[in-house]
């Protein structure tokens, strides 16, 4: 990766710092009310926590893991975190207000697994609140780079910004679309080292 590179994609960071940091902000404060309603025992995040979780039980990654390919589950949760959850959210940004709903749920969902199936806090436990933040963040940091990327996208189209004005590639600035994937040039292996830790730590 050459100099000049890494300062168009520093540069993609400075410009869309303001999205990337509202929707990084939308994370956070739904991943504490989610910690919080589950651990004062809030019956509906309880139970949509069982949900979550007994859905999840039977998906390709968690079937992998058990029959103990950890990596195969790694490189299977990466993909469903970049194809899954990331594209459809920077797609969102063109609307501006759907990363922001998709944060604030992905948010919540990740608060409300704080504890753990016998519904006790994983956070009492310093090796698995180690394991639970680690991962956590390591996904909501690229999250917000990519949901960022996406909003700065729609606003760059609704009210484009001087160094957005210029060449259009399908009705959009071609700047700002360099920028999504300037931006993913980071998030990418971002997304990676997520789940290796989380199925490999």
């Amino acid at each position: 990766m050459n100099l000049a590179f890494l300062r168009s994609v520093q540069q993609a960071l400075s410009r869309a710092r303001l999205p990337i940091m509202t929707v990084a902000l939308v994370y956070a404060v739904s991943v504490i009310v989610g910690a919080v309603m589950v651990h004062s025992g809030n019956q509906f995040a309880v139970s949509t926590r069982d949900n979550v979780v007994s859905s999840a039980q039977n998906s390709t990654i968690l079937v992998a893991y058990r029959s103990g390919n950890r990596l195969g589950a790694a490189f299977l949760d990466f993909g469903s975190n970049l194809l899954l959850g990331a594209a459809p959210q920077t797609l969102g940004g063109l609307g501006v207000l759907p990363p922001y709903v998709l944060a604030a749920y992905r948010g919540w969902i990740g608060g409300i697994v704080s504890i753990d199936s016998n519904h006790e806090s994983r956070l009492a436990n310093p090796d698995s609140a180690r394991y639970y933040a680690s991962v956590l963040v390591l996904q909501l940091i690229p999250y917000s780079l990519t949901g960022g990327a996406g909003v700065n996208l729609g606003w760059a189209y609704l009210r484009p910004a001087l160094h957005y004005r210029g060449d259009k590639w399908l009705g959009l600035p071609k700047e700002a679309i360099l920028d999504v994937f300037r931006i993913y040039a980071l998030s990418v292996p971002l997304f990676f080292v997520a789940s290796l830790v989380e199925f490999l730590a």
